[in-house]
């Protein structure tokens, strides 16, 4: 569809701003084995090696045979390909003001941004660590727990933390992502907004260590009682990831940009190609939390 709503009688020199989520995933993230990715299928081949025996060495005494390390192979396969296509019609170019192909470039990259946000919010599913109540998920409360819910938001952050210490996930760099309603159950939380000052400093706010963020793209589904006798009134599920950057590897390639005239009209297009794909490549890095409202 052409741009009618782009010519107005007197136009503005402004356009709308877009309410857009805020985009955090891809942060969590590591390109260690990008390589070099030509097209839709290509693969990365990342190796470990495995664990180094340990002996009791006696003075004078000998030593085993040389241990043959053992090694393993994961691959990661760039198996997603998105693309975006439009045009800006002569008319429409000749009587805007605003840079319409630019404002339009800018909606090309943050949809595809977001795409790709989305994408790496949907491997909680390959997660080592499970705090989701056997798939139940836990109930939350602001702080005690008097209304029936398993735990406060703050605590459970806490409860986090120590099971990421029990798999010896590293301290530093440690991350959390809210949906907007969790956030909210903190900020009534006297444990938490006593030490934080985020909202006026930029800051980011760390719980038990862990640095919160907050994100849209969280994956959730909806749980029918229908479906679930027992679960009682209706509620949604969502699936939260925390961990650190070394758990996710991510490879992405844009594979093509072209500016070009369509033959059947007097505009100006542009079409792109993104490929990419990630790989949870350390489980027990990575922890998945089923928490329900």
């Amino acid at each position: 569809m052409a741009l009618d709503n782009f010519i107005p009688e007197i136009w503005s020199a402004r356009l709308l701003q877009h309410l857009d989520k805020n985009l955090v995933f891809k942060r969590f993230v590591n390109t260690d084995y990008e390589g070099e990715i030509k097209s839709f299928g290509d693969t990365v081949r990342i190796n470990q090696i495995g664990d180094v025996t340990v002996g009791d060495y006696t003075k004078n005494g000998t030593i085993s045979a040389p241990q043959a390390l053992d090694s393993s192979q994961l691959t990661l396969v760039i198996d997603q390909a998105k693309y975006f296509n439009f045009y800006v019609d002569d008319i429409d170019k000749a009587q805007q003001k605003p840079k319409v192909m630019d404002a339009a470039m800018g909606r090309a990259a943050y949809a595809l941004a977001n795409t790709v946000d989305t994408y790496i919010a949907g491997l909680y599913s390959d997660a080592g660590i499970a705090i989701d109540k056997d798939g139940e998920g836990t109930a939350l409360a602001v702080g005690d727990t008097s209304n029936g819910a398993d735990v406060s938001a703050y605590d459970l952050i806490v409860n986090i933390a120590t099971e990421l210490d029990t798999k010896n996930v590293p301290k530093t760099g440690r991350w959390l992502v809210l949906p907007p309603w969790m956030f909210g159950l903190l900020l009534k939380d006297s444990r938490f907004t006593q030490f934080q000052d985020y909202m006026t400093s930029g800051r980011v706010p760390v719980v038990a260590g862990i640095s919160l963020f907050e994100s849209n793209n969280i994956q959730s589904s909806l749980v029918d009682p229908d479906t679930n006798p027992e679960s009682g009134d209706e509620y949604t599920e969502y699936y939260l990831m925390a961990g650190t950057n070394m758990a996710i590897s991510f490879a992405q390639q844009i594979n093509s940009v072209e500016a070009y005239r369509p033959e059947d009209r007097f505009a100006d297009a542009v079409k792109g190609l993104l490929l990419y794909g990630a790989k949870v490549v350390i489980p027990d890095a990575l922890a998945k939390i089923i928490v329900k409202q």
